[in-house]
C-alpha cells in the first residue's frame, strides 16, 4: 500500500516503509493530534513521537515490542495527555526540548538542545530547536541515506504555514526565521514533513509560499 499520511481518529495507522525505518502514523482525539511510531528495521527498537492522548490506541500501536523512548515535541497539553500512562506501561526514556521540559508534567529524562541526536536502534534523528510556537519546540530530522530526508515538525510547520504564534509579531518572526534557516535552507524540496496535526506535506510544496506567510504575518 502507498503511504498517504491521511488518517482519522479511530482508524488504522498509515505506515511509511523506508529502507531503515518504519513510520506508523495515527491520530487521536479530541484535537486530532498526530502520533508517530518509529521502528528501526535492523534492530526492532521503537520510538514514539508525541504521546498526545488515548493511551489505549498508542499502546496497541506500540505492541508487544514496547518502546525504548518517547519524544514530546513541545509543552502544549494536547501533545502529552497520554505520556504518563505510556511511560508507566513501557518504562520508556523521555525526551523533550530543554526549554519546554518544565512545562511537561511527566519528568523529562533527556533535555534536548539544537543539533542533539536521538537514536532509535541504528537510526539517528537530529533535533532542531524552533522558537516561537513555544520556547522549546523541537523538530526531528531523519536524513535517510537511501532517499530524501524526513522531518517531524510538531506544531511548528504545517501545510500552508507555520504554527500558531497567537498574533505575536515577535514570536511569528522567530518561528518563521527558525523554520527557514533550520529546515528550508539545509533540506531539499523532497523532504517529507510530518506535522503534529493534519495531513503531511513536503518542503517543496511549501517553499514557494514563504514570502506569502511573511507578508500575512501568520
Amino acid at each position: 500500500m502507498t503511504y498517504s499520511g491521511v488518517v482519522k481518529v479511530g482508524g488504522p495507522a498509515d505506515v511509511h516503509e523506508l529502507t531503515d525505518l518504519m513510520i506508523s502514523k495515527v491520530t487521536v482525539g479530541p484535537m486530532d493530534n498526530n502520533c508517530y511510531l518509529l521502528r528501526c528495521r535492523a534492530t526492532g527498537e521503537q520510538l514514539l513521537i508525541d504521546a498526545a492522548n488515548d493511551p489505549q490506541t498508542l499502546l496497541q500501536l506500540i505492541g508487544d515490542d514496547s518502546i525504548a523512548s518517547v519524544v514530546t515535541t513541545h509543552r502544549h497539553g494536547d501533545h502529552w495527555q497520554a505520556l504518563g500512562e505510556v511511560v508507566a506501561a513501557t518504562g520508556a526514556r523521555t525526551y523533550a526540548g530543554a526549554l519546554d521540559a518544565e512545562g511537561i508534567p511527566v519528568p523529562t529524562d533527556v533535555r534536548v538542545n539544537d543539533l542533539d541526536t536521538i537514536l532509535v536502534g541504528r537510526v539517528e534523528l537530529t533535533a532542531r530547536h524552533l522558537v516561537g510556537h513555544t520556547p522549546g519546540s523541537i523538530a526531528l530530522v531523519f536524513d535517510d541515506p537511501h532517499g530524501h530526508p524526513h522531518v517531524f515538525t510538531g506544531d511548528c510547520l504545517f501545510p500552508g504555514g507555520v504554527g500558531n504564534t497567537r498574533k505575536d509579531p515577535e514570536a511569528f518572526a522567530n518561528l518563521l526565521h527558525d523554520v527557514e534557516t533550520k529546515l528550508f535552507a539545509p533540506l531539499p524540496d523532497e523532504t517529507w514533513v510530518y506535522p503534529g496535526h493534519g495531513k503531511d506535506t513536503t518542503l517543496g510544496a511549501e517553499r514557494p509560499h514563504l514570502s506569502e506567510w511573511r507578508e500575512r504575518g501568520w
